[in-house]
């Protein structure tokens, strides 16, 4: 009996192993697409978390699985460069991709929402909370100068991890497309020590989205992606 358990373990170890080291496959686009093999990005790390680590908000953090390797370098990165810093994702996609409401994208493991790295009153990197009661951080509001009462957005830290993204996209051969940011408060990122990588590397639009993209910026990376087939995805 005690062969008979080992071997059941070893064989439970190895499967879990291998499926969560399956390369994922996108579909599609963004905007219409879906998603097999999503992998979920962790809940914490030594500079990071997610949103929020309540069951039904851990099923809307899956991405592809390269994606997933470059969000985790980029903090590696970002944790050598300044480890006292502190960043924090929000919303990526399902595991299966598809419509994700309420956002417009996000549908094939390549779109991915983080939440703008802050500062509080006695300029300290902190967390904003992210809960039901602010929509989990998408109702957080700052003014065109990146300020609110209580916290004020950090910009060097801001480009420091746009930076890091992309060079880490770089690393694993993938694009990082583009990146939606609020258009009033672009002026403040660019004059950043980052600034002039930014604009020479990474398509930011100045055309206003739907909405705001203040309390956090959007990035869609560059996957090729097999076709979506009719049915599949809507």
């Amino acid at each position: 009996m005690k062969n008979i358990t080992w071997l059941t373990i070893i064989y439970i170890w190895l499967v879990s192993f291998n499926t969560e080291e399956k390369e994922s496959t996108c579909y599609g686009t963004t905007k219409n697409g879906r998603l097999e093999n999503g992998v979920k990005l962790p809940v914490s790390g030594k500079n990071f978390i997610s949103y929020s680590n309540a069951t039904e908000l851990e099923s809307r953090t899956y991405v592809h699985s390269i994606v997933k390797k470059v969000v985790i370098e980029s903090y590696a990165e970002l944790n050598k460069v300044n480890p006292k810093k502190l960043f924090k994702y929000a919303e990526t996609g399902f595991k299966n991709g598809g419509k994700f409401s309420p956002h417009k994208t996000h549908q094939n493991g390549l779109s991915i929402d983080f939440m703008v790295p802050v500062l509080d009153k006695n300029n300290k990197p902190t967390y904003f909370l992210t809960v039901a009661e602010n929509q989990y951080g998408y109702d957080v509001d700052f003014n065109e100068q990146g300020e609110n009462e209580n916290l004020k957005i950090d910009f060097e830290s801001l480009g420091a991890h746009i930076v890091a993204l992309h060079k880490a996209s770089l690393n694993n051969n993938i694009e990082l497309w583009r990146i939606i940011f609020a258009p009033d408060l672009q002026d403040e990122l660019y004059d950043t020590k980052y600034g002039n990588y930014i604009k020479s590397n990474i398509k930011i639009p100045t055309k206003k989205s739907w909405v705001r993209h203040d309390e956090h910026f959007h990035v869609d990376f560059k996957i090729k992606c097999k076709p979506l087939k009719r049915g599949k995805g809507s």
